[in-house]
């Protein structure tokens, strides 16, 4: 089946030359950085096909001086589902893939098999040949790789999910966000993660980067959005409390409460997100309420990071 992707290079706006950036529609971006021993692709994406396409591009610099790295920040299926390109008897382009301890758990479990088996009856032309990969090499509290004349620090940053790590690499100051930030916000994924989620955007912030790349801020290279998602917390937060403070919000919340408005924050007062497509309002308004929902969960009782 020959499918036709919408997969394009990134013009360099002001990065490291060493650094290429690659966007698939507008939904995800992944990337490759080039140092002196090895050509590094910081995830995998939907499938073999656009992770080959990652790889053609970089195909210079494997010149038989680099080797061939592979990251997964980790398991979602827009960011690791590319990993069959890289391992296995029918792997085209053999390479080490590194993750997380939890990616890999992620990438074996019950829960991904029925996820890729819905994708693939839902869009086949994208997902038929998507088998799931998980990291052949994992660690768990942190690793660096040495490429000569860049460091890679994969730092442990959860909370948007259990597994995921950024990037940090601090000869050029740069951290590559993954999904621990995004334009508008980060999306939670429980009442438990919230903490853990705003730790990461601080950890990420104190290294003082110059530049951050991200999988889900297209065209953005700012550690500004760093700034903006952890304002958004704060403001969720504050809002929270004050509707609580005031008897607002009930003491459980079912699937039809109008969070929203509960707390007097309507999505179009969000920041950053008047750029949205329709689609894209839609998936980030229902983060918006997941974020709140997370919120008054953890502020009515759960136990303090």
């Amino acid at each position: 089946m020959t499918t036709s992707y919408d997969f394009r290079i990134v013009p360099n706006a002001g990065w490291d030359q060493r650094i290429l950036v690659f966007q698939y529609e507008r939904l995800v971006t992944s990337f490759a950085v080039v140092s002196q021993r090895y050509v590094v692709l910081l995830d995998t994406l939907l499938n073999p096909a656009l992770a080959g396409m990652m790889l053609a591009a970089v195909s210079d610099a494997l010149d038989g001086r680099r080797q061939l790295l592979v990251i997964n920040t980790h398991a979602d299926w827009d960011h690791a589902w590319g990993n069959a390109a890289f391992v296995g008897a029918e792997a085209r382009y053999p390479a080490p893939v590194i993750g997380h301890r939890l990616c890999r758990e992620r990438l074996l479990s019950a829960e991904a098999q029925t996820a890729l088996a819905q994708k693939q009856a839902e869009e086949p032309q994208t997902f038929a040949d998507v088998r799931l990969v998980p990291p052949t090499l994992v660690f768990s509290g942190g690793l660096t790789i040495d490429g000569g004349d860049l460091t890679f620090e994969l730092l442990p940053t959860p909370g948007h999910t259990p597994d995921h790590v950024s990037i940090w690499i601090p000869e050029i100051r740069t951290v590559f966000a993954g999904d621990a930030a995004e334009m508008p916000f980060p999306f939670v994924g429980s009442p438990a993660d919230l903490p853990y989620l705003r730790a990461s955007l601080k950890q990420l912030q104190a290294l003082e980067p110059v530049t951050v790349l991200y999988c889900h801020a297209p065209g953005m290279h700012s550690p500004d959005v760093l700034s903006a998602n952890s304002a958004y917390f704060d403001e969720v937060e504050q809002r929270v409390v004050t509707a609580l403070t005031a008897d607002r919000v009930p003491p459980h919340l079912d699937d039809t409460s109008d969070v929203e408005m509960l707390i007097d924050y309507p999505f179009d007062d969000v920041p950053n997100t008047a750029a949205l497509d329709e689609k894209e309002r839609a998936f980030y308004r229902s983060g918006h309420q997941q974020a709140i929902r997370a919120m008054v969960v953890y502020l009515q009782g759960l136990p303090p990071l």
